[in-house]
């Protein structure tokens, strides 16, 4: 057959030089999203317009695009959330999604973990005050021994309990499937949704965004939250109930939050932003160069396999 058409569209992907090469190698039709940001609407039918397959990341492909796309194969996950997806809109087109799940599973527990740390030791706190000429000497509390509830326990969620091991943690685990056997190996112990939510001093949130999980951090599941207890988020944004955590933060039913994630984003809401107990990074728990790399050749891999 002739050589496919592939066009790729998230920017981080594009902006490497390493992986826009090895594509190239195996497809040189090849085409690169230089924006330097996610497409929508009528500018990503254009862009994917005569594709043959597609490397996408977080834009979002809905039924109306899939229809107007009717050369397009395969698409190939940048990443692993699948929430930017129609899935049954793309099985009735006959497209194939290609996924590798894990692949960013260090980058998002390493972000998580440096969240953990530094709410502990007051690091994001005790930084803003130091900038405003304010010297206030408060070490917080060390991260060893703590309760740590995580809600979710795939790849990134047994990847942060790896981590852990070192600092003696006492772990619960929050999830849909049967982990009893990893939590043996590692020392955590499975708990219902409201017993971990009780009783963790950080509460951390791994899971997919789906219709069971959207809004799970809602007004009655902070109240349930010790006030000393920090929450954590690198997963999904629409996981949390994000005006539900707003009153939550300036109510002091919680001490802080940490979010990777935002119901929409970019976030625009600059007064829950500002908040002094609410840290917040712009959805890069995945972006580490070598998570970057990692989901960008299984993505290519993917296609390669697809097309031989």
């Amino acid at each position: 057959m002739n050589t496919p058409k592939i066009v790729v569209t998230p920017h981080a992907f594009c902006k490497s030089r390493s992986l826009k090469t090895e594509l190239l190698g195996h497809f040189p039709n090849a085409v690169f999203n230089e924006k330097d940001r996610y497409l929508a609407g009528n500018e990503l039918a254009d862009f994917l317009t005569d594709a043959d397959a597609a490397v996408v990341g977080r834009d979002r492909i809905d039924a109306d695009l899939i229809c107007s796309l009717p050369k397009l194969k395969v698409i190939s996950k940048y990443g692993v959330g699948l929430d930017n997806f129609d899935q049954e809109a793309l099985r009735s087109a006959g497209i194939e999604l290609k996924v590798t799940s894990g692949t960013n599973r260090r980058s998002v527990a390493e972000l998580t973990l440096g969240f953990m740390i530094g709410f502990c030791h007051n690091m994001y706190s005790g930084a803003e005050k130091l900038k405003r000429g304010i010297w206030r000497r408060e070490g917080g509390q060390e991260l060893t021994r703590k309760f740590v509830g995580i809600i979710g326990c795939g790849n990134v969620g047994q990847d942060l309990v790896r981590l852990l091991q070192p600092l003696q943690c006492e772990i619960g685990v929050h999830d849909i499937e049967d982990r009893g056997e990893f939590c043996r190996e590692f020392g955590a112990v499975e708990m219902a949704f409201d017993e971990i939510v009780a009783a963790a001093d950080i509460l951390t949130l791994h899971v997919p965004l789906t219709e069971k999980t959207a809004n799970l951090i809602d007004k009655l599941a902070l109240e349930k939250m010790k006030s000393s207890a920090f929450l954590i988020n690198t997963s999904r944004g629409r996981v949390v109930n994000q005006r539900d955590l707003h009153q939550a933060l300036v109510a002091g039913e919680i001490a802080a939050a940490g979010l990777d994630v935002f119901w929409d984003e970019p976030p625009t809401d600059t007064k829950f932003l500002q908040l002094p107990n609410l840290m917040v990074t712009p959805h890069i728990g995945g972006n580490a160069r070598e998570a970057v790399d990692a989901m960008g050749k299984a993505a290519i891999q993917n296609l390669v396999d697809y097309f031989s």
